[in-house]
């Protein structure tokens, strides 16, 4: 008990500077995912790919044939899989725009009819935020978001960011906005945005460029998210770090042997580091 109250103080004091800014996750540490499966992430991918398809033959990019669905699907799936997989291990990010673009010239050159002249960079945008949109309807904020949210932002000279490894920018926006939660950012990254995902510290250091701070600023700064790739990535430009405890935990998971973690259940105990 006496060692656990030490480690509190000592954490308090680490944060007792002036914070200059604070960077959120977003999924599992401000918004909760119910029930999270590989089974309910990709039934929510499936609906929104073939509303995709049904928007691009309403825009006369593909004729009304019926073997062009199901190559569609298996090419889309296997560019995504494929992708997804070298994001994790180059740390670049191939968002689900590029990933039509390619299914799309890809059928093309295999001899289906696809009118890539009507193929607009406002098209595929559409289509993304398309694909995603049933995976938007499962996100949630946590229940004490938006007070945390809220008291942070009454502190005038914090600027508050958001870091987001997700390959399609708009949906990043679209659940921050429908919750009614996008006015509290001064800034939204999105690796899709950027072309990096997390732990890269590129990312890291654009956000606190757009923020208006320097890099000798990010000491002054505090990284919350619920990953490695939210605290490596940070350590590694010199921010603090809040590690969020998730609730559900995910297959080959890295552990993190960060010094002075400090670790919450609750994203309001943030405020508990605010002086």
């Amino acid at each position: 008990m006496l060692r656990d109250s030490l480690k509190f103080t000592l954490s308090i004091n680490i944060f007792r500077m002036k914070l200059k800014g604070i960077i959120f996750d977003f999924g599992f540490t401000l918004f909760s995912f119910e029930d999270p499966s590989v089974e309910k992430y990709f039934d929510c991918f499936n609906r929104g790919l073939l509303k995709s398809i049904e928007l691009l033959k309403d825009k006369s990019v593909l004729k009304e044939e019926d073997e062009i669905d199901q190559d569609f699907i298996n090419a889309f799936n296997r560019k995504r899989a494929n992708s997804f997989k070298l994001a994790m291990k180059t740390k670049e990010e191939f968002p689900t725009t590029l990933i039509f673009k390619t299914v799309l010239t890809f059928l093309k050159e295999k001899g289906y009819n696809v009118k890539c002249d009507n193929l607009k960079d406002e098209l595929l945008e559409e289509m993304a935020e398309i694909y995603h949109s049933c995976e938007e309807s499962e996100w949630k904020p946590f229940s004490e978001t938006k007070m945390t949210l809220e008291a942070l932002s009454r502190f005038s000279d914090l600027k508050i960011g958001l870091i987001s490894n997700h390959p399609n920018h708009k949906t990043i926006n679209n659940m921050l906005k429908s919750n009614n939660l996008r006015k509290y950012f001064d800034v939204i990254v999105t690796s899709a945005e950027f072309g990096k995902r997390k732990p890269n510290p590129d990312i890291f250091l654009y956000t606190l460029s757009k923020m208006g701070l320097e890099v000798n600023d990010a000491k002054d700064c505090i990284m919350v998210g619920d990953e490695a790739a939210d605290a490596v990535g940070a350590n590694r430009v010199g921010m603090q770090i809040i590690l969020k405890k998730r609730e559900y935990e995910f297959p080959y998971e890295r552990e993190i042997t960060i010094p002075n973690l400090i670790v919450i259940k609750s994203i309001n105990e943030v405020l508990n580091y605010i002086s």
